[in-house]
């Protein structure tokens, strides 16, 4: 993509898969801690993942996280098949932005900076700052039912918009990403993408969203995938058509999204079902980007976890929490924290010398002042 053309299939040959000699490296270091085997359970997995994410041994802790929320409204939206008012995303901008949104809440008490992307919010631009609409492709989106959600031009300008905004984190220094979206519609658009991809019918994926929709409403939503899904089958192989067919701007910057942090070995929590389908197109695009990619929490959505299976993603969470924007991914950090300060900070024994009996504790040299501190008290 070096020419300034959008070649899709460039993502195969630039995503290669976390450092798996790290990978064995760092267990072998979990070895030498002398802790029983499966002692931290899914910890152990998860530190052993981020030191080959980094590619060294033992691993940083993460010390500069970012939540990235994808804003956009989407035209299905006014088929009733949401609980909340269509063309209504921008409200949710601005709770967050106002620090009053559960994500907001949640980021402000994990101290991660949140940065929110607005794709295709149906609202005037000059209501939200600058820095939040300066990616946006479009007001709103097409209904997905009986029309294309974005142009072909449309679909290009928001997936490179999600490109650059995965390089501006990498190059910024952040470490890990924690990936959400703030729309209205969004969870339907994720329902098709993962049906058609997927190969099952409307009803299989059709969920309650993140409002819990009622019976008659969850009808309207179920007859919406039925319909956007025969839109979508044939355009199965092209990805970004697909996404231009059904997808919508926020999905479509996920998409790339995800595939550029990939490159840019930048690892991402995944958050709801939007995050999920987004992800499961990214995967048909290069097959190695899942292995950057971790589920923060299931949300219930019959939608995620089929998306999330195919994936072979274990989320590492389920409380039910279906607020979205990001905060089942959220909720996961600080696991992800926990099994990094770990796997950098557990002291290791030393290989005995000849004549020594059984090795001894030895700290690492590069323990950190955490541990120190841990050890003084």
């Amino acid at each position: 993509m070096s020419d300034g053309s959008l070649n899709l299939d460039d993502f195969g040959d630039l995503i290669e898969r976390p450092d798996s000699g790290v990978r064995r490296d760092a267990e072998e270091r979990r070895v030498r801690t002398g802790l029983p085997a499966g002692a931290l359970g899914r910890l152990d997995e998860l530190g052993e993942w981020l030191a080959a994410a980094q590619g060294r041994v033992p691993v940083e802790p993460v010390s500069r996280p970012k939540a990235v929320l994808f804003a956009g409204d989407h035209g299905v939206a006014r088929l009733g098949v949401s609980a909340r008012p269509a063309g209504g995303a921008h409200a949710l901008v601005r709770a967050a932005l106002d620090g009053t949104s559960p994500a907001a809440v949640l980021a402000r008490r994990s101290g991660v900076p949140l940065r929110i992307v607005d794709m295709s919010l149906d609202c005037d631009p000059d209501e939200l700052p600058a820095e939040v609409t300066r990616h946006r492709v479009r007001r709103s989106g097409g209904r997905l039912d009986t029309e294309d959600a974005l142009t072909a031009e449309e679909a290009e300008r928001a997936f490179r918009a999600g490109m650059a905004v995965a390089d501006e984190e990498a190059d910024a220094g952040t470490d890990l990403v924690v990936l959400g979206d703030i729309s209205v519609g969004g969870t339907t658009a994720a329902g098709v993408l993962v049906a058609a991809l997927c190969g099952t019918d409307a009803s299989v994926v059709t969920g309650r969203g993140g409002g819990r929709i009622d019976d008659l409403a969850w009808m309207r939503k179920c007859a919406a995938i039925r319909d956007g899904l025969r839109r979508a089958r044939p355009v199965l192989g092209d990805q970004l058509r697909l996404l231009a067919t059904v997808g919508g701007a926020d999905l479509t910057a996920i998409t790339g999204f995800l595939l550029q942090s990939a490159v840019r070995r930048t690892p991402v929590v995944l958050d709801g079902v939007v995050g999920a389908a987004c992800a499961l197109v990214a995967q048909r695009v290069a097959f190695r980007a899942p292995d950057w990619w971790l589920a923060g929490s299931a949300s219930g959505e019959p939608a995620q976890a089929k998306a999330l299976d195919r994936m072979a993603l274990d989320p590492l969470l389920d409380h039910g929490v279906t607020a979205g924007e990001g905060t089942g991914a959220l909720l996961a950090l600080p696991l992800v924290r926990a099994a990094a300060a770990l796997a950098a900070e557990l002291p290791v024994r030393r290989e005995p010398e000849e004549g020594e009996g059984s090795a001894a504790a030895e700290p690492d040299a590069d323990r950190t002042g955490a541990a120190r501190m841990l050890d003084a008290t």
